[in-house]
């Protein structure tokens, strides 16, 4: 009998996937016990990533299903769509993330998440320390084992998971790709956007649930492609000032 298409890529997401649920529940729990406090008090949660983790930025930024407390933070020269090169260059140029994040109304009793597959560049670990001095809890969403032994990009020498409040470890293989093929030397099928994307929503998941136990109700969106969709100007209305691409 022969295997069903992409089989070894789809077992090596349901693997990790389930590593993730088996490993990172208290953590899944810390996080969402740290957001739910910034969500009950009014506090915004900003999302920052560079090169492909900040597609987990969009992810949950005015999004269906998810929370309307989500400030997005995008710098087109840390995205791939202006100068994938260039992108590199700037995640790794110390002091470059502390200018976009001045763009940014981050404050105290708000609460940042940083994704980053690797946590060794300079980008992600300049917007922890930066978070850090503005009295932010500091969420990193990372493949932390996978790359504690790899050389930092940073003056600090400490990888992100080494600055963060709370470590949710995707799992995800050294160098992302996670399948071989035979006559075929580098691997394929990276997992970081898969596994980053259960990740960030399981976190949410449990920081609503923990809100709604606390007595409050969460601002959600609803699809706008439903008949029940809301409408997201008054929805926003009372956040939208501290949104920067709302």
């Amino acid at each position: 009998m022969s295997e069903s298409a992409a089989q070894p890529f789809f077992e090596a997401v349901y693997a990790t996937l389930q590593r993730l649920q088996e490993t990172q529940s208290a953590a899944l729990r810390r996080a969402a016990h740290i957001t739910a406090d910034t969500i009950v008090g009014g506090g915004m949660i900003h999302v920052f990533g560079t090169g492909h983790s900040h597609i987990l930025a969009e992810e949950v930024f005015f999004r269906a299903g998810g929370l309307v407390q989500i400030n997005a933070i995008l710098d087109p020269g840390l995205m791939l769509h202006v100068s994938a090169l260039g992108s590199i260059a700037l995640e790794r140029l110390e002091g470059y993330a502390n200018l976009v994040l001045d763009r940014y109304d981050l404050r105290p009793g708000d609460t940042m998440v940083i994704v980053s597959n690797s946590g060794r560049n300079a980008g992600p670990i300049d917007a922890a320390l930066y978070a850090k001095r503005r009295g932010l809890p500091v969420i990193a969403i990372t493949s932390a084992q996978a790359y504690r032994n790899a050389e930092v990009r940073h003056s600090c020498g400490k990888h992100l998971s080494e600055l963060a409040d709370v470590v949710i470890d995707t799992g995800v293989p050294e160098g992302d790709a996670s399948v071989s093929l035979p006559g075929l030397s580098e691997r394929i099928g990276p997992l970081s956007t898969i596994v980053g994307a259960a990740a960030i929503q399981a976190y949410l998941y449990e920081a609503v649930k923990e809100v709604l136990a606390r007595g409050h109700k969460p601002s959600v969106v609803v699809s706008a492609n439903v008949g029940s969709g809301h409408d997201h100007l008054s929805l926003y209305d009372a956040y939208k000032a501290r949104i920067r691409h709302w």
